[in-house]
């Protein structure tokens, strides 16, 4: 049952929650915790100062912090002036954050003391109009406007928020990569947003007032801003916040916190893979937990199984993209469940299989590429409208993934058409990787494909044509590379070779490449492998 209730703008909501729980805690994390009845007043004090600043309606402002409350705090605050807040990854590398900066046009940066530094120099190239700053500002101010974000929450603002945004207006812009490894900006709607929180997670998982989400998921994520950040907004929940995901750390937050004890964990696969390994035996002590929630990649249905019955606790498997502003299919947690399935569609979303050859709907059980239609639909990719175009064709969003439908409608992701690695959640495309390493004076080609692995699903291993075969410096070209990807786009290896494997117009044979690789290691394309190579997961994703 659709929950239309919860499809409001961000000012309705908080005016309704103001009144309905003023002293209920929304967020909170290490350092601070947000009531809705705090809300209500800080997002409007933070809206007017923008404002202030010069911020128009329409105009982006960057979010470029670790985890923490105020994130939560500035995606409600940022459209109450009527802009569009953009978020980036804390982990990402100068370069990457660079390009977000200048493609977005972002007009003001929201930052933290451990980030302050790049903004700084990043500053000098962009057109901005300030840096808010959360906490102390060290060293040498930088070329524009600092201001303390404590003083905005300090002094009222000249002017009220203006609260202009329609829900169809776009209110937050997310970057996830092409499959030319060029991130793209895309664009997301309160209607859109919270139509995934009335459509999903309030009827199937039951996200009510009551619940409180113990959260690790990094909020540059289109999956924790929906769930964990909007989704518990709309229905008046409270989320706690953790900076990263520790196995120790998050086992020990399940139960005594002030907000209450945790009903609802939302995680990726590796999460719950470490879970498992490091506290499966023993368990952990979590007695309001009713459900865990996976997302971001395919979790394996032996995983799930395992999980369940080590904890006693319900793991519900979905499917979707930023694009979808998430959700697409989800398993209920009464009544059938196809273990290894990502579920089924949500209700009110369509959801057809098309052969990329014909054009052709598919039958059940046969493979076909996964198009969606709904209210959650992205309106399309900032300043790029012919990738726009490519995706979105008569109302039809094509997410270039390949999945199967059973007889009874449960998806199962099979494959990509795109040439996309998710290594514990996070995407890699290879084409990224591999402009990377070439940037090395030593290397003459690359190829990146992925590896299967047992807690991470897959991993990056790179086919390397060094210009003077024999005198590979594998140290120094990951040093090239590291300079421009973030730590979990690196390749896990470099595998010296003669020559890439290429068609006649130039294009890499990677299931060439990937055969070779499974030969050498002993395993088969299906199988999971661990990697004695692997690195541990990088800290903004699933680090133990």
């Amino acid at each position: 049952m659709l929950r239309t209730e919860y499809i409001a703008t961000v000012p309705e909501l908080l005016a309704g929650h103001a009144e309905t729980r003023p002293d209920q805690i929304a967020y909170i994390d290490d350092q601070r915790s947000l009531t809705y009845g705090d809300l209500a007043g800080t997002t409007a004090q933070i809206a007017g100062h923008l404002q202030r600043m010069g911020v128009r309606p329409g105009d982006r402002v960057l979010l470029y912090l670790d985890n923490r409350v105020e994130v939560a705090e500035s995606y409600l605050a940022v459209p109450r002036a009527g802009a569009v807040a953009v978020c980036a990854n804390p982990q990402a590398a100068t370069a990457e954050v660079a390009h977000i900066l200048t493609d977005s046009g972002s007009r003001v940066v929201i930052t933290d003391a451990a980030h302050l530094a790049i903004v700084r120099e990043l500053a000098r190239g962009a057109d901005l109009l300030a840096v808010v700053v959360v906490g102390d500002a060290e060293g040498a101010p930088g070329p524009v406007e600092e201001v303390a974000y404590a003083d905005l929450l300090a002094a009222l603002p000249i002017e009220a928020p203006r609260d202009c945004l329609g829900l169809d207006d776009t209110a937050w812009m997310l970057y996830t990569s092409g499959t030319t490894g060029r991130p793209k900006g895309v664009y997301l709607t309160q209607r859109g947003c919270f139509w995934v929180v009335a459509a999903c997670w309030a009827p199937i998982l039951g996200l009510g007032p009551d619940d409180v989400v113990l959260s690790a998921l990094p909020l540059f994520h289109s999956y924790a801003l929906v769930l964990c950040v909007l989704g518990v907004f709309a229905v008046g929940a409270t989320t706690r916040l953790l900076s990263r995901f520790s196995v120790t750390d998050t086992a020990s937050r399940f139960t005594g916190g002030p907000e209450g004890d945790v009903t609802v964990f939302p995680g990726v696969p590796t999460m719950f893979h470490y879970l498992l390994d490091r506290v499966g035996d023993q368990g952990f002590s979590a007695p309001a937990l009713r459900a865990c929630v996976s997302a971001g990649a395919i979790l394996p249905a032996a995983v799930n199984e395992k999980f369940e019955a080590a904890f006693g606790i319900r793991l519900l498997d979905g499917y979707g993209i930023t694009e979808t502003s998430t959700m697409v299919t989800m398993n209920w947690p009464t009544g059938t469940r196809v273990m290894g399935s990502c579920g089924l569609p949500l209700p009110g979303l369509s959801v057809r299989l098309v052969d990329p050859q014909s054009g052709k709907d598919v039958m059940p059980g046969e493979e076909g590429e996964l198009w969606v239609q709904g209210p959650n639909v992205t309106p399309g990719y900032h300043n790029l409208p012919e990738a726009t175009a490519a995706v979105l064709v008569d109302g039809w969003y094509r997410t270039g993934d390949l999945a199967r439908r059973d007889a009874h409608g449960y998806l199962r992701i099979s494959g990509r058409t795109k040439e996309l690695i998710i290594r514990g959640g996070e995407n890699i495309y290879p084409a990224e990787v591999e402009d990377a390493l070439i940037a090395s004076d030593q290397v003459k080609d690359a190829a990146v494909v992925g590896m299967p692995h047992l807690h991470l699903g897959e991993i990056p291993v790179a086919f390397v044509v060094p210009i003077t075969p024999g005198h590979l410096d594998h140290e120094a070209v990951l040093a090239v590379a590291r300079a421009r990807l973030s730590s979990f786009k690196l390749p896990e290896r470099l595998i010296e070779c003669e020559d890439i494997p290429r068609t006649g117009s130039g294009k890499i044979l990677r299931f060439r490449l990937q055969e070779q690789l499974a030969e050498e290691d002993g395993t088969t394309n299906g199988e999971m492998a661990r990697d004695s190579h692997a690195r541990e997961p990088a800290p903004s994703s699933t680090a133990g």
